[in-house]
C-alpha cells in the first residue's frame, strides 16, 4: 500500500467539500474492457484555467508540440502497440494525470461502472495513432489496492502508475520498471496554520516546535522523517482519517498531511469552517524524493512492449508539456469522469485549475536533470532506494536482493529533446 502519493477516503456529499477525505493510499483497477454508456465532451471554453489562459491557444500549441516532438504519423501506433493501450492509474480522475486525459481522443466511451474511459490515442496535433487508450480509475475502484498488485492480477494493463517508493517495496515479488515520468515532483505536503505558527516554515520547524502532525499510518516517508530526526515519535499521530474535521477544529494547532496541488485551495475556498489560507512545505524538499506516478511496465515484459514503448514514450512525454501549456479540454474530461464515475470523489473546476498550476510552480511537473521532461536520474533514485530498502526490511517487506536503479527505471524510450521550456 502507498502511504505517500495519493489520497483515498471519500467525500460523502454535503453542501461543500467540508468533509473533503484525502488519504493516501496505492491503488489498481478490477480490469475489463470498457462498455461505453456516455460520451464525454470534448472540450468547454469553461474549463480554462489560469495556466491556460497565460498560454498559446490551443492551435498553435497543437502546432509548436508537433514540431518540438517530430511529426507522428497517422496510424503510427498501430500493429505497434497493443490494439487498446490499457493503463491502470492510482486513483480517480484528476489534474496530476493531465498528461494521460490529453491523450484521449474527442468522443470517448465512459463506462462509469467500470470507472475507465476509451478512445483513440491521440498525439500532438490531434494526430490519431491508430490504436486506443483505455484508462482505469484506481483508489476505490480497486480496491485501494497497489497498482503493481492489479498489474500483475491483470495482464491486460499494458502500463501503470508506479510510484518509486511502491517499486521499491514490491520489486522481489511484482517488479515493475518505470519508463517516463510525467511528473517530476510528488506534491505530497505536510501544512500548518500560518496564522497559529507565523515563524514555522518547515517540516523541520514543526519538529522543533513540538507541532503535532496528522498522517495516515504505516507512511514511509514519517519513517524518513523520524529516522532524518526531522520530526520525533511523541509529536506524530497516525489517526488522520482524511477528513479536514481535526484540522478545524483544533483551530489550526495541529498539522496535517495533504497534497500541494489540492488542501492549499480546498480549506482556503471550499471549506465552510476554515475559508483561510494554510502553509506547507513539500515533503520532497525534506530528501524524501520518489518520483510520483511514472508509467511503468511489468519488468519482465520490456522486450516484448520495446517497439511500442519506443513510439509511445515521446507522445506521452509532449502530452504532458501540452497539458500544462493548455488544460482545459483534458480537464473538462477529468471533471466530467468524477461526475459520471459518482463515487464519492469531490473535485470542482476551482481545484482542477488550481492544481495545473501548483504542478508548474513547484516543479511537480518539470525537465529532469537536464532539458528533458519524463526521464530518470538514477543517482535520484539509488537514493530513494538507500531510504526505503532498510524500512521495507524492518517492516518484514525486504525488496529485492541486489536492487539496482537501472531495475527500477529506464530512459531508452525517452526522446531528449522534449521538455518544457
Amino acid at each position: 500500500m502507498r502511504t505517500t502519493a495519493r489520497r483515498h477516503t471519500l467525500v460523502t456529499g454535503v453542501a461543500t467539500a467540508s468533509v473533503l477525505a484525502l488519504a493516501a493510499c496505492g491503488s489498481s483497477s478490477s480490469g475489463g474492457a470498457a462498455a461505453g454508456t456516455s460520451a464525454a465532451p470534448a472540450s468547454s471554453s469553461a474549463a480554462a484555467s489560469d495556466t491556460a489562459s497565460a498560454s498559446p491557444s490551443a492551435a498553435d500549441s497543437a502546432s509548436a508540440s508537433a514540431s518540438a516532438a517530430g511529426a507522428v504519423a497517422a496510424g503510427s501506433l498501430k500493429g505497434v502497440c497493443p490494439d487498446t493501450v490499457v493503463v491502470q492509474t492510482d486513483w480517480n480522475p484528476e489534474s496530476e494525470h493531465g498528461a494521460l486525459y490529453q491523450v484521449v481522443g474527442a468522443n470517448p466511451t465512459v463506462d462509469a461502472a467500470k470507472k475507465t474511459v476509451t478512445g483513440e490515442l491521440t498525439a500532438a496535433g490531434g494526430v490519431d495513432t491508430g490504436v486506443k487508450i483505455q484508462i482505469r480509475a484506481g483508489g476505490p475502484a480497486i480496491g485501494f489496492q497497489t497498482v503493481s498488485a492489479q498489474m500483475y492480477l491483470d495482464k491486460t494493463i499494458t502500463l501503470g502508475y508506479v510510484s518509486t517508493d511502491e517499486a521499491v517495496q514490491l520489486s522481489d515479488k511484482q517488479p515493475t520498471t518505470a519508463v517516463v515520468a510525467p511528473n517530476e515532483k510528488s506534491p505530497f505536503i505536510i501544512m500548518w496554520d500560518p496564522k497559529t505558527y507565523p515563524n514555522i516554515k518547515t517540516i523541520a520547524d514543526l519538529g522543533t516546535n513540538d507541532v503535532k502532525v496528522l498522517y495516515f499510518n504505516g507512511a514511509a516517508y514519517m519513517e524518513y522523517l523520524l529516522g532524518k530526526g526531522i520530526l520525533k515519535k511523541s509529536q506524530i499521530d497516525g489517526n488522520y482519517d482524511g477528513t479536514p474535521s481535526r484540522f478545524v477544529t483544533s483551530t489550526g494547532k495541529l498539522a496535517q498531511q495533504g497534497f500541494a496541488t489540492a488542501e492549499p485551495y480546498i480549506y482556503e475556498n471550499e471549506i465552510d469552517k476554515w475559508k483561510k489560507p494554510v502553509a506547507y512545505q513539500l515533503v520532497a524538499d525534506t530528501g524524501f524524493n520518489i518520483y510520483p506516478e511514472p508509467l511503468a511496465i511489468r519488468t519482465a515484459e520490456k522486450a516484448t512492449l520495446a517497439p511500442c514503448l519506443k513510439a509511445l514514450v515521446p507522445i506521452m512525454q509532449q502530452a504532458q508539456v501540452d497539458y500544462v501549456k493548455s488544460p482545459a479540454t483534458a480537464n473538462t474530461l477529468i471533471l466530467d469522469l468524477v461526475k459520471k464515475y459518482n463515487n464519492g470523489w469531490v473535485y470542482s473546476q476551482g481545484v482542477a485549475d488550481f492544481s495545473v498550476k501548483k504542478q508548474v510552480e513547484l516543479g511537480i511537473v518539470g525537465n529532469g536533470p537536464d532539458s528533458t521532461l519524463g526521464n530518470f536520474d538514477e543517482a535520484r533514485v539509488q537514493g530513494v532506494m538507500d531510504i526505503l530498502e532498510p524500512i521495507f526490511a524492518k517492516q518484514g517487506k525486504p525488496a529485492k536482493a541486489g536492487l539496482k536503479p537501472s531495475d527500477l527505471v529506464d530512459n531508452e524510450f525517452i526522446d531528449p529533446k522534449i521538455g518544457l521550456s
